[in-house]
């Protein structure tokens, strides 16, 4: 049984893995609601730091497939941007095993 103050996600991380082009990626703003700040900030500091990442790290999804994420995940979690967000979400790709 988990300490009470220890922290556990609310909902488990694997399901907000999906998979895109055929890599596993978390979404930015999924990954902004894990560090507790809003996708704006993340995506900040993402861009500030982007030397310490991989080239093929990251990714912006296209326009199509963030309107296909949307019709079929809509109802099951919150993925819709706010009005004057990017509407391309940004995908994080797991890292690569050597």
């Amino acid at each position: 049984m988990a300490d009470k103050n220890s922290i556990v996600p609310a909902k488990p991380i694997e399901s907000l893995i999906l998979v895109i082009r055929g890599q596993r990626v978390m979404l930015d703003a999924d990954l902004a609601a894990l560090y507790g700040v809003s996708t704006k900030v993340f995506n900040q500091a993402v861009k500030r730091n982007l030397n310490r990442f991989p080239e093929d790290f990251m990714f912006q999804l296209s326009k199509q497939e963030a309107e296909s994420l949307r019709s079929q995940i809509a109802t099951s979690r919150k993925l819709m941007t706010p009005p004057k967000a990017d509407p391309k979400p940004i995908g994080f790709a797991a890292p690569k095993k050597n």
